[in-house]
């Protein structure tokens, strides 16, 4: 119970997290390097609230191995799309992103470095497409407790249990 309780913290955390992150980002991505917000604490915001999202709904299954298995295997699919986007922003903005990632850590954020922006845009179309993001979170909490309820109604047969 209280992992399912942690789970769905982390879950609401990570769609508020990355609504703030494509707050900064929304409309800027492309145009040039974001470095305040939460930019400024690490170079992937959004990836970092996707894995604490991915911990949840591992959470909401029950199993600290769930979470485990889980957030490893987004962290390595995540890797290799950070490579490709931080290859793009090193031939784009050079000097600028060698800079910003010589003092912005990749993932883990330093909470320490945190730089507020003067001009944020506010751009309802980021607003709406973090909201839609964001209900995949929702919509994999929603089917894993329609999983349980399924399989505690005897509809669904319990196939293996996870050990933790």
């Amino acid at each position: 119970m209280v992992l399912e309780v942690l789970g769905t913290v982390a879950i609401f955390a990570a769609i508020a997290g990355r609504a703030w992150s494509l707050l900064y980002i929304g409309g800027r991505k492309n145009a040039e390097l974001v470095t305040d917000g939460p930019y400024s604490i690490s170079r992937n915001p959004l990836y970092l609230f996707s894995l604490v999202g991915i911990a949840g709904i591992g959470a909401q299954i029950g199993s600290v191995l769930a979470i485990v298995v889980l957030v490893f295997a987004a962290y390595l699919a995540f890797d290799m799309a950070i490579r490709g986007e931080e290859k793009y922003l090193r031939k784009r903005h050079e000097n600028s992103f060698a800079d910003y990632s010589g003092s912005t850590p990749r993932l883990w954020p330093d909470l320490s470095l945190w730089r507020e922006s003067d001009n944020l845009p506010l751009r309802s179309a980021s607003a709406m497409r973090s909201l839609r993001d964001g209900m995949v979170f929702l919509g994999a909490w929603a089917a894993v407790e329609m999983i349980k309820l399924a399989q505690s109604l005897g509809v669904l047969p319990i196939l293996w249990t996870l050990p933790i």
